[in-house]
């Protein structure tokens, strides 16, 4: 879906595709023709974006192979999709039955890593439609926290400036420009947005900058106006932002709202959960070890890391931090010119949901997204956005 700020740039909205899972390139093909088409037939489009997740063996046959890279271009079109972005973060086995903390690896200290986004990079220089010349992708935020040291960091500093270089030739080669942009996620060694600005400074290359994931910032309890300024001071551009909602819950000293926390502790995917006391942010790795005891203090409120659908809320006594992705999405492209051009829709976890919640078939998935990419959709034209044909 595509937007007209009032600034005449283009706003690109898409949805992201991790929420199917899909190891293989025959695998995204079927999801192009079981999900993104007819959730582009709901919202009645003739053209949908879509924010693709390739993983590591589907990317390869892309990036080796110049007739799949052309068959799947051409699949896109014959069905009504487009791609500008794709989420580079999980690397393979995101739809396994536990992903936890498999999903931080290869981390940036790892070549596997370079070679993976580079691999990504020729690939989105392929998809791009006729008159889009950029095209973004989200990345590790360098990796996982506990096994980070200065080494593994100035190898990570290494590989960014390294897959600076080979995307400024893949311009000069292409004439589309690509750029990548770290998530900031709880739990890694760049946990917030202030946490990325030391290492994107020792990078020192435009083409690499942030990538921000209202879910992540609403966990972590960051001010989206602060951390957009700040971002915007020191020069780092926001490559692109995934919109997404966290679990939040008020008063979690009460039995009922552990209770109902209790329902969102699963065991596929990691639910960093976090408070905000006096002397800063507190948090425990999973949402179970946060119940579990007395890891984490109950008098504030808690906000997990789980992506609650957009248009439905939990019910009380939990809520989601939708107020925080409005607020986020307002000075991203609600000021006089957008400080991103691509937007995503990220919610992957909708099998993860307490099992009342979730999509019973395939139909009610489509018009869970549909739902999503609506809400969005509005809340882009509220801000003065014009949606285009």
């Amino acid at each position: 879906m595509r937007f007209r700020h009032p600034d005449g740039t283009t706003v690109h909205l898409a949805y992201c595709t991790n929420v199917h899972p899909a190891e293989t390139l025959d695998g995204v093909l079927a999801q192009l023709r079981d999900h993104c088409e007819p959730v582009r037939r709901r919202l009645g489009r003739d053209r949908l974006g879509v924010g693709l997740w390739l993983a590591g063996d589907a990317a390869r046959a892309l990036d080796t192979d110049p007739s799949a890279l052309r068959g799947l271009r051409t699949a896109l079109d014959r069905r009504g999709l487009e791609v500008v972005t794709l989420n580079g973060f999980p690397y393979e086995g995101f739809g396994a039955e536990e992903v936890k903390y498999r999903v931080y690896k290869p981390d940036w200290a790892d070549a596997e890593r370079l070679e993976h986004t580079t691999a990504l990079a020729r690939v989105l220089a392929g998809l791009l439609p006729d008159d889009v010349t950029e095209g973004t992708i989200s990345t590790l935020p360098l990796g996982w926290r506990t096994a980070w040291n200065a080494a593994r960091a100035a190898t990570a500093h290494s590989a960014l400036r390294t897959l600076a270089e080979r995307l400024d030739a893949l311009e000069e080669l292409t004439g589309r420009s690509v750029r990548v942009g770290l998530e900031p996620e709880p739990g890694c060694t760049v946990e917030t947005t202030t946490d990325a600005l030391a290492p994107l400074a020792a990078v020192g290359h435009p083409r690499i900058g942030v990538c921000v994931d209202t879910c992540h910032l609403a966990t972590s309890f960051e001010d989206p106006h602060t951390a957009l300024d700040a971002l915007a001071e020191a020069g780092v551009p926001v490559v692109k932002s995934q919109l997404s909602a966290a679990l939040h819950a008020e008063r979690p000293c009460r039995p009922a709202v552990r209770e109902a926390l209790a329902a969102f502790d699963e065991p596929r995917f990691l639910h960093q959960t976090r408070t905000l006391t006096g002397t800063g942010l507190r948090g425990t790795d999973d949402l179970g070890e946060a119940l579990g005891g007395a890891a984490l203090p109950d008098t504030g409120p808690w906000r997990a890391h789980f992506h609650v659908p957009l248009h439905a809320a939990p019910a009380a006594p939990l809520t989601s931090t939708l107020p925080v992705l409005k607020a986020a999405l307002a000075r991203l492209v609600g000021g006089p010119y957008p400080l991103t051009r691509h937007l995503e829709v990220e919610t992957y976890t909708w099998q993860a949901l307490p099992p009342e919640l979730r999509p019973r078939a395939r139909a009610q998935l489509a018009d869970g997204i549909a739902a999503e990419l609506a809400l969005a959709r509005d809340l882009l034209t509220d801000l003065g956005l014009k949606e285009l044909p």
